[in-house]
């Protein structure tokens, strides 16, 4: 059934021991590439993009935010390229020193990165504030796309809710709804249409408000309550990428497709968080769907966006 077929995870992280030893939460597996290279070689992967998952290091004092994304993009690059044609990977910038773009460019001409990794939010700080202009500015220079993950730290929500469960499910989804969201209202997206920006989870919850954002932009339009802009809200919100993040359910599948069309969603699974991999893209082969469209979401969009 799958061959021909190029399998490209384009949601799957590896976090070197410099990092994830004092970061909070992530456990060994998160550290084993071997033991991930097997799993796709098992499941039939082709090949993985690896994001940063975002961690506390920084926020715990033990690295300053440009001595986290040196280390992890050094350490990135060396791990991968043990493994030539396996891995791809996103590279860490320091986006609040004014070095980002230094460090972006020796992350992608000298050690091998294909893009750059973000959080949804940094301390309240969402992907829409100027601040992050230069990093975009020298993506966009640079010809690389920008791979966001939901943020781990002070997600929305988390002021008045910690929970073990509830934060990561709920607080993580909507800190991400939110990002994109205020990037849509700002004009962040139209601004950098040229970018190409890849967002997680189906994009949050999106695909399941679609229609109130369009009648709600609508009635507030009339009233001069939201500004203009320009076309409906999905007509923004289609332009961005998102992926499955190991979503094995065939209805939030064709919702999100409903949203995003088939050319813009990317097969992913969320290893290590999920390791039953084969389950989504066996689900993904199930849907009702032309040829054309489970080439792209299983690997030739990624291929494409990466190069």
């Amino acid at each position: 059934m799958r061959e021909g077929r190029r399998i490209i995870d384009a949601h799957s992280h590896f976090l070197p021991d410099e990092i994830r030893r004092g970061a909070s939460f992530y456990s060994d597996e998160w550290g084993k590439i071997e033991v991930q290279l097997e799993s796709m070689e098992k499941v039939g992967i082709d090949q993985a993009i690896l994001s940063y998952p975002t961690t506390d290091v920084s926020l715990k004092g033990l690295l300053t935010e440009a001595q986290e994304a040196r280390v992890y993009n050094q350490a990135m690059g060396e791990a991968t390229k043990r493994y030539p044609g396996k891995f791809r990977w996103t590279a860490l910038a320091p986006i609040f020193n004014g070095h980002a773009k230094d460090e972006l460019t020796r992350a992608t001409e000298e050690l091998g990165a294909s893009g750059v990794s973000l959080a949804s939010s940094y301390s309240g700080i969402y992907l829409d504030d100027e601040r992050f202009y230069p990093l975009y500015e020298s993506a966009r220079e640079l010809g690389v796309p920008i791979f966001v993950h939901t943020t781990t730290n002070q997600p929305i929500g988390s002021e008045r809710v910690q929970d073990p469960l509830l934060t990561p499910v709920i607080e993580f989804t909507f800190d991400l709804t939110i990002c994109i969201g205020k990037m849509m209202m700002s004009g962040t997206l139209e601004r950098f249409s040229d970018l190409i920006f890849v967002f997680p989870h189906f994009g949050g919850v999106l695909p399941f408000l679609r229609e109130r954002f369009d009648t709600t932009y609508t009635m507030l339009r009339r009233r001069g309550y939201v500004r203009e802009l320009g076309a409906l809200p999905s007509e923004h919100l289609k332009k961005v990428y998102v992926d499955m993040s190991g979503a094995t359910s065939p209805l939030m599948m064709k919702c999100a497709l409903e949203l995003f069309g088939y050319d813009h969603i990317l097969w992913g699974s969320d290893y290590p968080s999920n390791t039953k991999t084969s389950d989504s893209i066996t689900r993904l082969e199930e849907l009702d769907l032309p040829e054309v469209a489970k080439v792209a979401l299983l690997g030739a969009n990624s291929e494409r966006i990466v190069g």
